[in-house]
């Protein structure tokens, strides 16, 4: 088989995708070895196979399928990459394998899903899966439900999700194919293993039959919790730890931590629908439950029964039932109707689940009261209830309500209350059960074991058992210190038979630690979920990490009670927790202590302790102190020791050396032993004696200090403090307050008791002496940094003058934050989790303080009368209600959590019409909250969530004050309780503009300061995504804000992930902000910030105690918060507020607005302006033209802006006064500089806004606006910038209108301005603009303009004038005879200028002007030339006069501006050095010439009298500019990192004279290439390099060689340097697939050349060059982008043949590279863009007709095109003929013909009978093509016959003959009469001479932008004819400059957009083409840089239209047109030159 020969040489990923299933066979095998064998996750191997690895999967043959699964699957289980085929191929797998008969097949389709899972794309997969589940091929549903099943139980119900799933089961049960069926069952029984009972509601209402079996399996279902038993790639340690087990055999010791990770974490409720039941109650409901008769409440009450029987309910609001509800089981008499309405609160609490936590506070007091009942089914439903209700909320809540009734008299309530304490308890994990929770109730429980009631102490018993189980011994010993040892044996028996909901094994102490870090803030929610989320939490901060390390090797300490206090490494910081270590150190008597000391001391030394020589004294404390430094911790006997310093003289010693010894040696003892509160006991007394000593008081305190590191900063304190007070001694008292001072900042304050302190502090305060007083105010300084504002609570009764002093130094301490502990932190904190645990005592001491103020309980004062006043319907009453609630707040200072009725009393206020009262509820609030402390969190829901609503109304001020209350709340509760739930997400999801920003705002402000959130986060995350999209800016801007918040907390991932449910625009969107988002994600804030803060303004007090101002700087200095300006003002307002209700609240928006001012004014929106140009062009939005601006105008610009625009400075823009105006400008002038991205990105709208001013009277805005564009304009240029087309149309027209302004500094101003814009925008196409100003009826305004256009004619020369310096000068000229005299000297003096700068030409130009205006004219230029030596010398004077001028405007822009001016247009003018030229031949059209001259026949990019200068200077390596096509993306600089420019850099060096320099560039760049990793980096800036390149190989060609100086060993080693690195970039397929056509097309003419050039022969290593050449060449065929090459051959081709310069060997050689392709077709053709080359050779082909080349002296070329299309014929087949889009008019194009003919040429060769298909499409077309003929010929021959149209008709029949050769007109000539006959055959003979005559010319000025450049042969006499002058005179050179832009444009050079251009006689190409002519359009953009250094020298006059074409002056109509007859031209010219001199 000679074909196999042929696929078995393509490498694998072409062989995957051969037609032959063999191939393909032998193509998958091997990928699957290469797979196997690639080690490289990353490597770029794999990217190749990305497309293909779908159709491994879905091949058409079995047999390859099989392979192509096996090689799917190895890649995707090692490609890195393989993610991102996820959807393809598992929908292939789904749809193509699964439906296989093979069962290997299906099996290896099962485990690609399966690998997919493992690479993290389980959700993709159960999408496809699921979709599946809809097909109609049962086979496929039954591989896909078998698949899920597998998935489920190898990963496990944490990585499938379930919901989804179940969902479908009822359906898949309901299937008619029992396959299915039966499948759906064994599913069912998997999901049961997961998640057990949980399945049972979803399954309810499937076939009672199909029930059965299923309950009969799941019996069957082992009853051991189920294990993933496959993992993820980012779970590989729980991989190995299961591996591990499996080893052990079975459950180890991890044990423990894995059966919390198999806990069922889907919960039936989840799975369920929740159902509405408020509408169903029955209507008369409320009427019948508050009925006499108690059957009638009876049956209200079974009706709502039956209604919460639903197990889940839609949330709404329930609070009247609840109420009714309530009222029934605390009030009815009758108990079975209690009974009743208990299971209905159960029922509801059940369905409602957390959504019901806001009416438990309501419920469970009345609930506990009601235990008094005795009856068993009551207690019964009451405990159900009351269990029921608990789960919607967190004990926390509800502790209040409990404790208040543990004291009732009744004791079947106490016992009741005890059990439900119990039972909640096992709900409880250790950090939902934290200290400060634990306290309360052990206290009131300890009172319950104690009682006389047995049943009550039972109950008790169990109760603190169950603690002892949850919290753990370390954390409820503390409490139980008084216990007896009996009861505390009971306690501890019961916690043995405690069963907990969690399963946890035992509260040791390392679980503790766990829960630790999370106390207080993440309150688990019990209930299934809770837990997880618990650990989620936990693990979060970083110390716990270790904690939970340590905690899965800890064994379950079952059998070690009280192991703390025995053993105890770490001791609690607990303030009252029993001490760890030497805890019971019993007192030694004073013979113990000596025989120790004698142990360890020197004999000598214990002799001389009470010596009467205090030297011997001395003498013997240094041999202690020597002795002490050298022992051993553990042998140091510490009490001994002490004992023998105390021992007589003890601390009464007199000698003071002696004793700072003694002191020194305490210390030591201290800080080297185990030194115990009973060996502190016997010195602390001495040590307080001497604190107040002069010499010694350092080393006492100094003592004391590490005295307090050994037992604890708290203990030591309380004793020290309480010695100090007990004596007189007042310079003691004062030092130990200094002491304690230092000691607390050092220490810490955790654990203090402030009580004792304060205490201490008042007796300290009420001193005689000032020291101890000042002592005293200074410690409370420091504590007041600790507890915050609440500790001057306690010092208000005070007097005065003391009272002013302590509030001095607390003003002191504003601002500061708590010091870092450090000491007391290294012994203790051993155990890891004890950070934690530091940090929650922090975080208590603020509660602490508040929970020692003495509380008022105002429940009594809450009267019935009072909340019906407030609801009164007469406003003043309510108003007085209101009043007598904030008195009573007010009188009762600090309240306890009882207002019984007020809060639904108030929460009706928050909804009130009359906004005063809202805002005096609002205070209310406030004051509430700072009056109840943190117990106010119980009514967060019921009363915080509507006062978030508030923030949705209308009025700024009441939104202001209800933000200040959430905010004063907030502080009080912290953020959990507020997010927790749906409460949050409902708020959000109202589409209430003011609601949305407010409260987004005030989450952005809130959320990153948390350390951890509860999960209930996520659900407002849907709403955050539609305020994104929000119509309203402010919510937008809002939502942006609080995106990377929201991303902090919940991660990338998981917001990503909710994007699913957006539309797919909407998605993109968002995505691509999350995106942006992501990178601006703050850290989370690290936990010991936390605890400062928190304690710092969480003091609990209330402000109104402090100034504003320094609450303010408080907040804001310890609050993680990036915009603190805006705390300090939101705090401010707080504050005053508190101070004086409703007063200030009025300066609270002035505030808000100046604080909303901090962001960017301009916002940018990707793709923002694009968009908007899009929209304007498509006219979906009104145009910007207009005489006066409408209103439709401004609001649709106000909306355009209301995206990118700050919303307060929009509204200082489209303000109606004009101040605002100002101010907008003044803001923005000052935004400028920083926000340039910004500017650039709305640069369309401000400018349009900017013409708006230009409409108003105001002089004072119109003067800001001017000033503002100059530094606009200024900054652009910088920039480099170009306005687009829509933003100068959009702009400089009105701009234009105030030139005629009366006041000459406008006028004056705008002229600059306009002066400015030329450096942005084309000063060819500003002329077109300021032509239409002169137009206008203003005569000031045509004289400006017309001034204007002498200024631009005379820096940018005539080529300025557009649209031809002939109709311009017309225009101008008829100014001249204008009424004004100004408007007519400015005409005369720019046509002056034009004649300085063009000389006498300027009057052909001009054309007829009357005599009158002739003479004023010749007059004027008679009178110019005058002056001193012309125009040339007036010129160069002139020119840096106006850059002078420029210079003086910019004073911001870089020096030398005006020379960039023109390069950066391409408008380039001519200074003095070749001043005689202006008056000769212009110096454009001369250069153009030598430069075809240069020009070997094909399109050059040389730059011009390359050899006339040195090289050096021109390619200095500047270090280039950006490209600039900033005027297509504002953000390109975003995408230039630095090494871009450093590569622009480089190969711009490549290009340069200097060999050397060149040599390095090369070199540095082979470098790059050659090594992988940083090859990419060159991607993007492959064009640019090959220009440069093939610039370097003309440099050499051209001028190097030629350079006898030169050693040629230089030029073979830049030669062999330049094809190295040429090699190695052809080498990397992906870069080398960059180069674009003309690019490719320009390197080959190079290359080509190179090979062709004899004098490299010559050289001594000159055929070695030309091999590596001839092997770069074949790279470049086989690597570059197929389509791209092949293009650009036929395009040099075609050149080639035109150019008579060019050799027949370069053309022989070019179609040997065809060959070489045509070669290559087969294997490339599915790469291959066909249309494109089609289009190409269609175009070779117009330019060469057959008969064409068939006149070539060679047959190649057509042989060549010939070979060509039959092997694209063969391969491609009739579908060929589908390829001719891009062809205008195909029945014109030869090409089509000549394919039929292959086409039927093939089809008779192979002659097969299965071409049906294609013949009758062939045949078919003859018909059609036939009929067509037909129709046509008819309608022509029908023309001839009439006498008007017989002249077209014969036209049309020539021009159809000539087209159409081989058409027959005989049938049609037949039937008609002789005469005809000869007529029309005469008349076509005449038609042809006259076209051979003249044919030619037409064609040549007719050229077509053909591929916009490809050229057309001009034959010589139509050059010599275009110069001749009809006359026979000589033409000026005008003439040639008006024909070259004719040219120019029609060969697509200007940039004239092509639906403009002039329709041309035949326009071949699409205006779509890429343009091949050459790389000349690139240039521009890459090379530009050069040109501007090379403009100084140079002195070309391109066409100012060209500013994207290149623009090196290079690109002259046609080559050809030159080639033609070049000599002919020279010596005209040199005529004419001569002449003119």
């Amino acid at each position: 088989m000679g074909d196999d020969s042929e696929w078995m040489k393509l490498p694998v990923d072409q062989k995957c995708e051969h037609k032959l299933w063999k191939a393909r066979l032998n193509g998958y095998e091997e990928a699957l070895k290469l797979f196997q064998k690639i080690d490289d996750e990353k490597s770029p191997e794999w990217s190749k196979y990305l497309g293909l690895i779908k159709k491994f999967v879905t091949d058409s043959n079995a047999v390859a399928q099989l392979k192509g699964l096996e090689a799917a699957l190895a890649y995707v289980e090692n490609a890195h990459v393989a993610g991102k085929t996820t959807g393809e191929v598992a929908s292939g797998v789904v749809n193509k394998v699964f439906n296989q008969p093979k069962a290997r097949a299906k099996e290896l389709g099962e485990d690609i899903c399966l690998m997919y899972i493992e690479i993290e794309k389980g959700e993709a997969i159960q999408e496809e899966l699921l979709k599946g589940l809809d097909n109609k091929n049962p086979k496929i549903i039954v591989a896909c439900i078998e698949t899920l099943r597998k998935a489920l139980s190898e990963f496990g119900s944490k990585i499938i999700s379930l919901k989804p799933i179940i969902k479908v089961l009822p359906k898949l049960f309901e299937s008619r194919e029992k396959a299915v069926r039966d499948e759906a069952k064994l599913l069912a029984v998997e999901i049961y293993r997961w998640i057990r009972d949980a399945l049972r509601p979803p399954l309810q209402n499937i076939n009672s039959v199909q029930l059965k079996e299923l309950e009969e399996e799941w019996i069957k279902v082992s009853s051991a919790a189920p294990k993933q038993t496959r993992f993820l790639r980012s779970q590989q340690e729980l991989k190995a730890k299961f591996e591990q087990q499996q080893g052990l055999g079975g459950d180890a010791d991890g044990g423990d931590d894995d059966e919390e990770e198999a806990v069922p974490q889907v919960d039936a409720y989840e799975l369920l629908e929740a159902v509405e039941i408020l509408s169903k109650l029955p209507k008369d409901f409320y009427e019948k439950i508050e009925a006499k008769k108690w059957q009638e409440r009876k049956e209200a009450l079974e009706a709502v029964e039956l209604l919460v029987k639903n197990p889940k309910l839609e949330s709404g609001d329930y609070a009247d039932l609840v109420k009714a509800l309530k009222k029934v089981v605390g009030k009815d008499t009758n108990v079975m109707l209690v009974a009743l309405a208990a299971k209905c609160l159960a029922g509801l609490a059940t369905g409602l689940r957390k959504k019901f936590g806001q009416y438990a506070g309501h419920v469970v007091p009345t609930i506990l009261e009601k235990f008094k009942e005795k009856k068993p089914q009551v207690v019964q439903a009451l405990q159900e209830a009351i269990d029921a209700i608990f789960l919607t909320t967190t004990l926390q809540n509800i502790s209040e309500d409990i404790l208040a009734v543990m004291d009732n008299k009744n004791p079947t309530i106490k016992q009741q209350t005890s059990l439900f304490i119990a039972r909640s308890f096992r709900h409880c994990t250790p950090s939902t059960l934290p200290k400060s929770l634990l306290k309360p109730f052990c206290a009131a429980l300890l009172k319950h074991i104690n009682d006389s009631a047995p049943e009550v102490r039972d109950a008790g018993f169990e109760a603190l058992g169950t603690a002892l189980k949850v919290a753990g011994e370390k954390a409820v010993n503390p409490f139980l210190t008084d216990v007896d040892k009996l009861k505390l044996d009971r306690i501890k028996e019961c916690a043995e038979k405690v069963e907990l909901v969690y399963g946890k094994k035992a509260g040791g102490a390392a679980e503790k630690k766990e829960g630790k870090p999370v106390t207080g803030k993440t309150t688990a929610v019990p209930g299934p979920a809770g837990d997880k989320e618990t650990k989620d939490a936990a693990t979060k901060p970083g110390p716990v990490k270790k904690a939970s390390a340590v905690k899965a090797g800890v064994p379950p300490k079952k059998g070690k009670p009280a192991a703390a206090a025995g053993t105890g490494a770490a001791g609690p910081k607990g303030k009252k927790g029993p001490e760890t270590k030497e805890i019971f150190e019993s007192e030694l008597s004073i013979e113990v202590c000596e025989e120790k000391a004698a142990a360890v001391l020197p004999a000598s030394c214990i002799q001389q302790l009470d010596s009467g020589n205090w030297k011997e004294r001395l003498a013997c404390m240094e041999e202690f102190q020597k002795a002490v430094e050298l022992m051993e911790r553990s042998e140091m006997p510490c009490q001994a020791l002490v004992r023998m310093l105390a021992k007589k003289p003890g601390w009464k010693e007199t000698n003071f050396q002696v004793m700072q010894m003694k002191l020194h040696i305490v210390a030591l003892i201290a800080q080297k032993g185990n030194f115990s509160k009973t060996s502190a006991q016997v010195v602390l007394d001495g040590l307080v004696d001497k604190v107040g000593d002069v010499k010694c008081g350092t080393n006492a305190k100094e003592a004391m200090t590490a005295i307090a590191e050994a037992c604890q900063l708290p203990w030591t304190a309380e004793q020290v403090v309480a010695m100090a007070f007990s004596q007189k001694n007042p310079k003691n008292q004062s030092e130990t307050l200094n002491w304690l001072s230092n000691a607390i900042k050092e220490f810490g304050f955790s654990g203090l008791n402030v009580k004792a302190f304060i205490s201490n502090v008042k007796t300290a305060l009420a001193a005689t002496n000032p020291a101890v007083r000042t002592s005293a105010i200074t410690l409370l300084g420091v504590m007041y940094l600790y507890v915050g504002p609440s500790l001057r609570m306690f010092f208000e009764d005070e007097k005065p003058a003391l009272l002013s002093q302590i509030d001095a130094e607390f003003e002191k301490m504003q601002g500061q934050t708590a010091p870092a502990p450090t000491r007391g932190i290294s012994r203790h904190s051993v155990g890891g989790g004890d950070d934690g645990e530091e940090e929650e005592e922090q975080e208590e001491i603020g509660n602490d303080v508040v929970d020692l103020l003495p509380r008022t309980d105002i429940g009594d004062k809450i009267t019935a009368e009072l909340v019906s006043k407030i609801g009164d319907k007469n406003w003043k009453i309510r108003k007085e209600g209101l009043d007598e609630v904030t008195s009573i707040i007010n009188e009762a200072k600090f309240i306890q959590p009882n207002i019984g009725e007020l809060p639904a009393a108030l929460k009706g206020r928050l909804n009130d019409s009359n906004k005063i009262l809202v805002q005096q509820t609002l205070s209310i609030l406030q004051q509430l909250a700072t009056a109840m402390g943190p117990n106010i969190k119980q009514y967060v829901k019921n009363l915080g969530i509507p006062v978030i609503t508030v923030l949705g109304d209308s009025k700024n001020n009441v939104r202001a004050a209800a933000l200040a209350t959430v905010n004063a709340w907030a502080e009080q509760t912290g953020m959990k309780e507020w997010l927790e739930g749906e409460d949050l997400s409902e708020e959000l999801k109202k589409e209430n503009p003011f609601l949305r920003q407010e409260l987004l705002g005030w989450l952005a402000e809130k959320l990153p300061a948390l350390r951890s959130v509860p999960s209930d986060l996520l659900l407002c995350v849907p709403h955050l995504y539609s305020c994104l999209e929000d119509r309203n800016g402010d919510v937008r801007k809002k939502a942006q804000d609080a995106l990377p918040f929201f991303m902090m907390h919940l991660g990338f991932e998981k917001m990503a992930k909710a994007t699913g449910k957006l539309k797919p625009t909407s998605k993109d969107q968002v995505l691509a902000m999350l995106e942006k988002a992501k990178a601006n994600m703050p850290a989370k804030p690290a936990p010991p910030a936390k605890a400062s803060s928190r304690v710092v303004g969480g003091g609990a007090a209330s402000a109104k105690f402090q100034p504003a101002s320094a609450f303010a700087d408080d907040l804001g200095s310890n609050t993680v918060e990036s915009k603190p300006d805006l705390k300090k003002a939101k705090a401010g307002g707080l504050s005053s507020k508190t101070k004086v209700q409703g007063k200030k609240v009025l300066s609270k928006p002035s505030l808000k607005e100046e604080d909303d001012k901090s962001g960017p004014i301009f916002i940018i929106v990707p793709n923002g302006k694009e968009q908007r140009m899009r929209e304007e062009k498509a006219l979906k939005v009104l145009k910007w033209n207009f005489t006066t601006p409408r209103d439709e105008y401004i609001e649709q610009l106000k909306t355009q802006m209301s995206t990118c625009v700050a919303k307060w400075l929009q509204d200082e823009m489209f303000h109606a006064d004009f101040q605002h105006h100002n101010k907008a400008l003044t803001v923005m002038i000052e935004h400028l500089e920083s926000e340039k991205d910004g500017v650039i990105s709305c640069l369309d709208l401000i400018l349009k806004w900017l013409t708006l001013r230009f409409f108003d009277t105001n002089t004072s805005v119109l003067m800001k606006a001017l000033e503002y564009l100059k530094l606009l304009f200024n900054l652009l240029s910088q920039e480099e910038y170009h306005l687009t087309e829509n933003e100068a149309s959009s702009f400089i027209p009105y701009l234009i209108l105030k030139v005629g302004e009366p006041k000459d500094v406008i006028r004056k101003d705008v002229r600059a301005i306009l002066n400015r814009m030329c450096l942005i925008y084309p000063a060819s196409k500003m002329f077109l603009f300021i032509m239409e100003g002169t137009k206008s009826k203003n005569s000031k305004q045509r004289a400006e303009c017309l001034e204007e256009l002498g200024c631009l004619v005379e820096s940018y020369g005539m080529n300025v004038c557009q649209p031809t310096p002939g109709k311009a000068l017309k225009e101008m000229a008829t100014h001249i005879g204008d009424r004004d005299n100004t408007v007519r000297n400015a005409a005369l003096n720019t046509i002056v200028t034009v004649y300085n700068v063009h000389g006498d030409q300027v009057f052909k130009l001009i054309g007829n002007l009357s005599e009158k205006d002739m003479s004023m004219l010749e007059e004027r230029i008679k009178r110019s030339a005058k002056r001193p030596s012309s125009a040339p010398v007036r010129q160069a004077e002139e020119k840096p006069q106006r850059t002078q001028n420029i210079s003086a405007h910019a004073s911001m822009m870089r020096k030398g501006q005006a020379e960039d001016m023109s390069s950066k247009l391409n408008q380039n003018r001519n200074m003095g050095s070749h001043s005689e030229t202006t008056h000769t031949v212009p110096r454009e059209f001369q250069l153009d010439l030598d430069e075809i001259e240069n020009d070997n026949g094909t399109v050059r990019c040389e730059m011009p009298a390359l050899v006339q200068h040195k090289l050096d200077d021109i390619f200095e390596p500047v270090l280039i500019p950006e490209p600039k096509i900033r005027a297509v993306s504002p953000h390109f600089d975003d995408m230039h990192s630095n090494t871009a420019s450093t590569i622009n850099f480089v190969i711009s060096q490549v290009a340069s004279g200097d060999i050397n320099t060149s040599i390095q560039a090369l070199t540095q760049i082979d470098e790059v290439l050659k090594q992988e990793d940083k090859a990419e980096a060159m991607s993007g800036h492959i064009d640019q390099f090959l220009i440069a390149t093939f610039m370097q190989l003309r440099l050499i060609y051209n001028t190097h060689m030629a350079d006898e100086k030169l050693d040629k060993d230089e030029i073979v080693r830049l030669y062999s340097c330049i094809i190295g690195s040429m090699i190695t970039l052809f080498q990397i397929e992906s870069l080398a697939r960059e180069a674009s056509t003309g690019v490719l097309k320009d390197l080959m003419h190079g290359l080509i050349t190179l090979m062709l050039d004899s004098r490299v022969e010559d050289l001594e290593e000159g055929e070695q060059v030309i091999r590596s050449v001839n092997l770069l060449v074949v790279k470049v065929l086989e690597k570059s982008d197929q389509t791209n090459i092949l293009s650009a051959l036929l395009v040099l081709l075609q050149d080639s043949l035109l150019a008579t310069a060019s050799s027949p060997k370069f053309s022989e050689l070019v179609m040997k590279c065809l060959w070489r392709m045509v070669r290559l077709l087969p294997e490339t053709i599915n790469g291959i863009n066909l249309d494109r080359i089609l289009l190409d050779i269609h175009i070779f082909m117009k330019v060469f007709p057959k008969e064409k080349l068939k006149q070539c002296k060679s047959e190649f070329p057509i042989r060549t095109l010939k070979t060509l299309l039959h092997t694209l014929c063969k391969l491609k087949g009739p579908k060929i003929l589908d390829h001719l889009t891009m062809i205008d008019n195909k029945n014109e194009s030869e090409l089509e013909a000549h394919l039929c003919r292959l086409m039927k040429h093939t089809m008779e060769q192979t002659g097969k009978a299965d071409t049906d298909t294609e013949k009758g499409a062939s045949h078919i077309e003859e018909k059609a093509s036939k009929a067509k003929v037909n129709d046509i010929l008819a309608e022509i021959f029908k023309k001839i016959g009439s006498k008007e149209n017989t002249k077209e008709g014969l036209a049309e029949l020539y021009e159809y003959k000539k087209k159409y050769s081989d058409v027959d007109i005989e049938p049609f000539l037949k039937n008609s009469s002789q005469f005809f006959q000869s007529y029309v055959e005469r008349g076509l003979r005449l038609i042809e001479t006259e076209r051979e005559g003249k044919g030619r010319i037409a064609t040549s000025t007719g050229i077509s932008s053909q591929m916009e450049g490809t050229c057309i042969p001009l034959s010589t006499h139509t050059v010599s004819s275009s110069i001749g002058n009809t006359n026979g005179e000589e033409v000026g050179p005008s003439v040639y400059l008006e024909r070259l832009k004719i040219l120019r444009q029609r060969c697509g050079l200007d940039n004239a957009k092509q639906e403009d251009r002039p329709p041309l006689t035949s326009l071949l190409s699409k205006p779509a083409l890429p343009t091949v002519a050459s790389s000349t359009d690139m240039l521009h953009s890459k090379l530009s840089q050069l040109r501007e250094s090379r403009e100084q020298y140079q002195h070309l006059d391109l066409d100012s239209n060209q500013t994207h074409s290149s623009g090196i002056g290079t690109t002259l109509a046609s080559p050809s047109s030159a080639a033609a007859n070049i000599d002919d031209l020279k010596k005209r010219l040199e005529r004419i030159k001569s002449s003119r001199k």
